[in-house]
């Protein structure tokens, strides 16, 4: 059973103040290779850290474990884990429904502000340029100063070669490299374990660069990579490095069970993936590229984005801080 909570009255007069009283979580409803961006891109995309960065990278968790909290308990929650802010989920079923963003994602930037915290990038389902609210969620995020957004997967046409498969890919992100642009933020594709386009990294990166742009660029998953490559991940990760925009952390191990094997999700440090090595390449990316955490490890439900989580504040709270200070140490 999830643990009451009692907001104090200062933070309740800005929720109402601010309409927010009514929005509970979850709500109704590069350096890189090849391109060359202007002087006056470079300054825009610069970050600057401050003194409550870990090394030089900002760091995020990701709100799909949050989604059974409110509003006003999720942003006390991170204030209180030393963690930077959000990575939030705007998608379906996410804490922002694509077609709520305009009206959603302020208030939640506002809420977010209001705990010295922000939303530090976004989680979309967003595959092109031209789909339905595309535009909405890329203005609104740009006006709001959010810098990089996750986008979602692309699958590879049995019917068609992987090449042609490529070109495709490599058309769409083109496209919606320009609107990026025009919107002062980074798109970054999650390498997945699968047979999905981006599982193997080599055909990711054979698409960013002919995209050549520093708007789309990868978001690395060093979990997925060691699914798929348990020894060759480092190979990987060098081929790809020019073009990460996003890092993830995240955790697991095989375990045998009934007779076949499966992937557990484990907490930071407690799995197969050699953070030592991996923490040290992080070291090595520019500092404007902020850090995801990723809890999908046993939390009573709220891993799997469930609204309603057999899990109290005090335990999130708990695993929040203990993944926080692994990666704190980890790039000490």
């Amino acid at each position: 059973m999830n643990k009451s909570y009692s907001p104090s009255s200062s933070r309740r007069s800005f929720l109402q103040k601010a309409g927010l009283t009514g929005l509970a979580l979850p709500l109704a409803g590069y350096q890189f290779l090849h391109a060359k961006p202007s002087a006056d891109e470079s300054r825009s995309l610069s970050f600057t850290a401050d003194s409550k960065t870990v090394g030089r990278h900002k760091v995020a968790v990701f709100s799909k474990a949050l989604q059974w909290t409110e509003l006003n308990q999720m942003a006390d929650m991170v204030a209180e884990s030393g963690i930077d802010g959000l990575d939030l989920t705007v998608r379906p079923g996410g804490h922002v429904e694509p077609e709520r963003v305009k009206d959603d994602l302020p208030k939640i930037a506002e809420a977010m502000k209001k705990v010295g915290k922000e939303i530090v990038m976004m989680t979309t389902s967003i595959g092109g340029a031209d789909e339905p609210y595309t535009k909405d969620i890329l203005t609104t995020a740009g006006q709001l100063g959010i810098g990089f957004y996750r986008m979602d997967w692309y699958k590879y046409d049995k019917q068609k070669s992987i090449d042609d498969n490529l070109k495709a890919f490599a058309k769409r992100m083109t496209d919606l490299a320009k609107l990026n642009k025009a919107n002062n933020i980074k798109a970054g594709y999650q390498n997945h374990a699968g047979t999905g386009f981006g599982s193997p990294v080599w055909d990711l990166v054979q698409v960013l660069r002919q995209v050549n742009s520093p708007w789309v660029g990868s978001q690395y998953d060093i979990r997925h990579a060691v699914v798929e490559g348990a020894n060759s991940w480092p190979l990987g990760f060098d081929q790809i490095k020019p073009f990460i925009n996003t890092i993830v952390m995240k955790d697991f191990y095989w375990s045998k069970n009934n007779g076949k094997w499966e992937l557990i999700n484990v907490p930071l440090g407690e799995g197969m993936v050699d953070f030592a090595a991996y923490t040290e390449k992080v070291k090595t990316l520019s500092a404007d590229m902020p850090i995801t955490l990723h809890q999908e490890y046993d939390l009573g439900g709220a891993e799997h984005g469930h609204r309603k989580a057999n899990i109290t504040e005090a335990q999130m709270l708990a695993a929040m801080k203990k993944d926080m200070a692994f990666v704190k140490n980890s790039l000490s």
